[in-house]
């Protein structure tokens, strides 16, 4: 049963706005990372929990709260109540499964992403999505992933260097650059999977296995989550680019244009995947009937080949009395000679007429 499917079924009952964490198992607590930042300012605390609801300071400018690790119910409440964010909101918050997607609450949207990233282990390399969610304020940014890793740190990084124009702007531009990290990071991770389809690709045209087949099957299903992952998060980047809320500003309309014509082009990448992808099936299955083609042709040439010999050895097997050839003294050299002429001539004709 699909993923989705399965968490469907255990909300099946549930009132709404149900606070229940989907994933495969409950993760540690989350690692919640404060940062107050003006043009001349900048302040950084980490929390385990939140302990009060005075985290937002309009006059220090933008406020960007980043919880990393969301199967903590009671953090997710306890942010709820201090942003009065709706309960549907933290559901889909703790929906690991969400599609992407863009809410407006008037006093914030809520952008639901999808950050992929690859698991490599000894054998193969595993691609893998995770859920991000950004809650957009007037002077703050509360983002939600997933996983323990550290997905924002080259965010942060240019905070802390006061590198570019982050310190100066909004928090618009600072929910841009965290939807800009999460699109680069698809390229990062398609270039990754290009040396591998590469590698897969000489390996069906040169000596294909079941093993083969398997991994070209396990790439065409990591193309439907990209694909599944990146057109709904077109549809969220042009949403914001056409600037229906008042929480986004006019200056933010070139730079939410680059990065919709990143996904265009991601989207673009994993659509000739998949048609590579279906070529290289194409190809397996056309090396599989040719290896198989080749043999049947080997043995029809075998038993051709044996068909006029065994003629000979039956006929002068009988055991007749009245056959001269069996009193004849060079009768057994003879039919040696029968069956290698027999043999040579035959090979010879195939030859001329390019069986073999």
């Amino acid at each position: 049963m699909p993923k989705t499917l399965r968490v469907m079924a255990r909300k099946a009952g549930m009132p709404p706005g149900s606070l229940v964490f989907h994933g495969e198992m409950e993760q540690a607590p989350a690692v919640i990372t404060i940062i107050h930042y003006s043009e001349t300012e900048f302040t950084q605390n980490e929390y385990d929990s939140f302990t009060q609801c005075h985290l937002v300071k309009p006059e220090l400018g933008v406020t960007w709260i980043n919880v990393s690790g969301i199967s903590q119910v009671k953090d997710l409440e306890q942010v709820g109540e201090c942003f009065n964010i709706h309960p549907l909101v933290l559901e889909d918050i703790l929906d690991i499964e969400q599609r992407p997607k863009i809410e407006d609450y008037e006093a914030y949207l809520y952008i639901a992403l999808k950050a992929i990233n690859y698991l490599p282990d000894a054998q193969k390399i595993e691609i893998r999505s995770d859920q991000v969610s950004l809650i957009l304020g007037p002077h703050y940014v509360i983002s939600f992933h997933e996983g323990n890793g550290d997905l924002f740190a080259p965010v942060r990084q240019r905070l802390m260097a006061e590198k570019g124009r982050i310190r100066k702007m909004g928090a618009d531009y600072l929910a841009y650059s965290l939807i800009d990290v999460i699109v680069d990071n698809y390229f990062v991770e398609l270039e990754t999977f290009s040396d591998k389809v590469e590698s897969l690709e000489d390996e069906v045209v040169i000596k294909p296995t079941p093993l083969t087949l398997r991994e070209v099957h396990r790439f065409k299903n990591d193309m439907i989550m990209l694909r599944k992952s990146l057109w709904p998060l077109r549809e969220v980047i042009a949403r914001l680019e056409r600037r229906e809320s008042l929480l986004i500003s006019e200056n933010l309309t070139m730079y939410l244009k680059d990065v919709y014509d990143h996904t265009i082009i991601a989207i673009e990448t994993v659509e000739t995947y998949r048609d590579i992808l279906s070529g290289m099936l194409d190809i397996y299955l056309s090396s599989v009937n040719n290896r198989l083609t080749d043999t049947m042709k080997v043995l029809a040439i075998i038993a051709t080949l044996f068909m006029p010999l065994n003629f000979i050895t039956s006929f002068y097997g009988m055991n007749f009395k009245n056959m001269p050839e069996l009193e004849w003294h060079y009768g057994y050299y003879g039919v040696i000679g029968a069956i290698l002429m027999t043999a040579v001539f035959m090979i010879i004709f195939f030859k001329r007429k390019h069986w073999i």
